[in-house]
């Protein structure tokens, strides 16, 4: 094709066997393969697999980018973990789509840039910070989410014939609590999704502060200590087999504290997007 591509996935619930990882060798001879990863980049050519497949398989995330402006981040969690439900009122279709797979649901979610845009400072590592996302979710924090919805219906001041013109009245999912202080691997994945900060600014005015984090070790302690002998060394077991990851999402969705939402009336589409221009243009008279 004659642009640059770059791939990657991660393993973070299970490491891939060796008779799995020789599985994804026969889709690219030049990639970086390892137990846990996948990377690939391409100046010529492109890629023999299909990388929902890939991730319906064998992986936990994924990172593509283009050069023209095409950027995917693909995630998968264990079905019973984030409920079809919590993520039904932030699809949007072509930007934030999610579909099951036996024992997965999984979230892909996209942004486009016509001219190609920005190109992400550095690359090492950042899968892996926005990869932390997974664990959120499943801890009932849907931010990353709204921030994917948010930035889908962004697309808009960037292409006009991004969407509809009936898609100016549809209204916002809840919005969650916490906007005004992301975390890490929500301010990687906003950067990649590039949402626009006017935008941003005005959905944090809906949004309630996070409950105070004070003891949130005593917390944490006093539940794992009300576990039974009998699970927690059923628990421990899973991890020595190299499931530590998939028993920490399993806990932190278990004991997950009660998420909250801001109380006012939904805006819509096309309100957020005035309301961010307006503030857009009065920072930059």
């Amino acid at each position: 094709m004659g642009e640059y591509q770059y791939y990657e996935f991660l393993a973070v619930d299970r490491p891939l066997g060796a008779e799995e990882q020789a599985e994804v060798r026969e889709l690219s001879t030049r990639a970086e393969i390892t137990a846990t990863g996948f990377v690939n980049e391409y100046e010529w050519g492109d890629f023999k697999g299909e990388p929902r497949r890939l991730m319906e398989r064998y992986y936990d995330a994924h990172l593509y980018l283009a050069d023209w402006g095409t950027r995917h981040v693909m995630l998968r969690l264990p079905k019973g973990l984030l409920s079809s439900d919590a993520v039904a009122g932030f699809l949007v279709d072509g930007y934030v789509e999610a579909w099951g797979h036996g024992e997965h649901v999984l979230v892909e979610l996209t942004s486009e840039e016509e001219e190609g845009g920005d190109w992400p400072e550095e690359l090492e590592g950042l899968l892996e910070t926005i990869a932390g996302v997974r664990a959120e979710l499943v801890a009932g924090d849907l931010r990353p989410l709204y921030l994917a919805w948010l930035a889908a219906y962004g697309t808009w001041e960037r292409d006009e014939g991004a969407f509809d013109d009936e898609h100016e009245s549809r209204c916002e999912p809840p919005v969650p609590a916490g906007l005004g202080s992301l975390t890490e691997p929500q301010r990687a994945l906003a950067e990649i999704l590039r949402l626009d900060t006017d935008l941003l600014a005005v959905a944090v005015e809906a949004s309630p502060p996070l409950p105070s984090a004070a003891d949130g070790d005593g917390r944490w302690a006093g539940l794992i200590g009300s576990l039974p002998e009998a699970e927690k060394d059923a628990l421990l077991l899973r991890v020595v087999r190299d499931e530590a990851a998939r028993v920490r999402l399993e806990l932190l969705n278990r004991f997950q504290a009660p998420s909250r939402s801001g109380e006012g009336p939904r805006r819509t589409v096309g309100g957020l997007l005035d309301a961010a221009a307006e503030a857009r243009a009065e920072r930059e008279t």
